[in-house]
């Protein structure tokens, strides 16, 4: 999971992309897993339970979840895992570029 999501950051470098993590290990677990995946996006600590605010509030039940957002802040795939992945970062990216400038 990891490597893919440093393939995907860096293939969208240029674009307005963005992968934000949440992480529900204990503090010690998150904080190796940061470093020794070399995570490079934005990730928050979640309490170190399954059960912390943020997993409450976005109805997370399995580890991990994958939410993927358009730009208008609205969830368009869910649990969407690498080429299905990429083909739906893709697409909303060239929804966005295509949209008229508001």
């Amino acid at each position: 999971m990891y490597p893919h999501g440093r393939s995907l950051v860096a293939r969208m470098k240029d674009k307005p992309f963005t992968i934000l993590g949440v992480n529900s290990d204990s503090a010690e677990a998150y904080k190796k897993a940061i470093k020794e995946q070399k995570i490079t996006w934005p990730s928050f600590w979640d309490g170190g339970t399954t059960s912390g605010p943020i997993a409450r509030e976005w109805a997370v039940t399995s580890w991990p979840t994958i939410y993927i957002i358009d730009a208008k802040g609205v969830i368009r795939y869910k649990n969407t895992r690498g080429k299905a992945m990429d083909q739906a970062v893709d697409t909303l990216i060239k929804e966005m570029e295509s949209a008229p400038a508001q």
